[in-house]
Parts: C-alpha cells; sequence; structure tokens
C-alpha cells in the first residue's frame, strides 16, 4: 500500500497564488488611491493657505488705503482686470506716518505683490505711482498665489440722496479719483469697500473676499 506525501498539489498552489495576488491588487489600489487622495489634499491645504495669507494682505492694504484728502486730490487707488494699484499709508512704532504706492498683479497665472519706498514727498509719491502703473518700479514682486486664472473687482458705492441706492459697482478700468456723483451740486461718492474675486485654475466657481476702504 502506498501512501500519500503530505503537501500542496499544484493545482492548490495556484489558486493561493491567485487569490493572494487578487488580495494585492486590491491592497495597491486602496494605498494608492490614499496616496493620491493625501497628495491632493496637501495641494488644497496649500492652496487655501496661500489664499487666506494673499486677502489677509490684501485687507491690510485696504484698511490702511490712504484718503484723496491726505494725497491732496490725488487718486488712491486703481483697478483694472487682474491689476490693483493702491496708495496705502504706512504707521511703523515711533515714526511719522508715510505713504507708499501697493501693486498686485497676476502675470502668467502667478499672483504677485509689489511695494514701492515709502515716502512723505507728495511729488516722489507721484513718481512712484507713475512707475507702478507702468511696471516701470524696480522693486522686487512677491508671488503670493499660482495658478490664478483671472482676478476682477467691484467697488461698494454707499447710498445717498443724490447718487442713488448702495451697491457693487464694476470697478475695472475705474480710478477712486475719478468716481464721481451724477448730480452737479452732490459731493463726490466714495466707494467704501472693495470685493476681490480670484478664479483658480481648475476651479468653476471664483474665491470671493471683501474688504473695507480705509477702515483705519
Amino acid at each position: 500500500m502506498r501512501t500519500r506525501r503530505g503537501g500542496f498539489t499544484l493545482v492548490e498552489l495556484l489558486v493561493a497564488i491567485t487569490i493572494l495576488a487578487f488580495i494585492a491588487v486590491l491592497g495597491w489600489r486602496g494605498l494608492d488611491g490614499i496616496i493620491r487622495s493625501r497628495g491632493a489634499l496637501t495641494a488644497t491645504m496649500e492652496q487655501t493657505r496661500g489664499l487666506q495669507l494673499a486677502f489677509a494682505q490684501m485687507q491690510s492694504d485696504c484698511e490702511n488705503l490712504a484718503t484723496s484728502a491726505l494725497l491732496r486730490n490725488r487718486a488712491n487707488m486703481q483697478v483694472e482686470d487682474n491689476r490693483i494699484t493702491l496708495v496705502r499709508m504706512v504707521l511703523a512704532e515711533n515714526q511719522p506716518s508715510r505713504l507708499q504706492v501697493v501693486a498686485y498683479r497676476v502675470r502668467e497665472g502667478v499672483l504677485t505683490r509689489r511695494e514701492s519706498s515709502a515716502t512723505r514727498d507728495l511729488l516722489e509719491l507721484d513718481s512712484l505711482w507713475q512707475a507702478a502703473l507702468a511696471d516701470t518700479d524696480p522693486a522686487v514682486s512677491v508671488a503670493l498665489q499660482s495658478g490664478v486664472q483671472n482676478m476682477s473687482m467691484r467697488y461698494w458705492m454707499p447710498g445717498a440722496s443724490a447718487t442713488g441706492s448702495s451697491g457693487w459697482r464694476d470697478g475695472a478700468g475705474v480710478s477712486t479719483s475719478t468716481v464721481v456723483s451724477a448730480a452737479p451740486a452732490a459731493p463726490a461718492a466714495t466707494p467704501t469697500g472693495m470685493e476681490v474675486s480670484l478664479t483658480l485654475q481648475g476651479l468653476e466657481v471664483p474665491l470671493v473676499k471683501s474688504f473695507l476702504l480705509g477702515a483705519i
């Protein structure tokens, strides 16, 4: 009588290998999905953090916006598509207040911010303003956010009996020094807020943030 030796048959080994391979494929797909999700979440968090910092900087600049009276009726802000140019007050401790031109630009998908040197001389400020508008300011631009497809702005105009009801007005191509009332005898209408919309690449809905102008 022949005795059967212990062990697995070839069919049993093939079945076991097939099951292990199937489990390995499922495990690899699950791990790959986790890694991809983690990478996408990290990129989203970095993007959100960059936008928060950019909006926080814009808010600080808008709150410190210099008044037209301080500038002796010079423009303190000019808004165009993908461009914001403004004059802000620099309030340093134990130092007199000074003026500074700040420029936000969207170029090649990158939102940048550039600030001029601070000055108390209005004639020098005029030169800095023209240099900022012409993008000839030698100051170094700081990248705030990449992957920006478009930046658009609107002004908030307060309501008055002579200027009509309050509401948002398109800010493209408008300088705050030229925003005047339709009635000749009425005082000039001054915007008190600005809304910035940033459209990021890959997102259909823009991210919107509103700021007060000259709140400080």
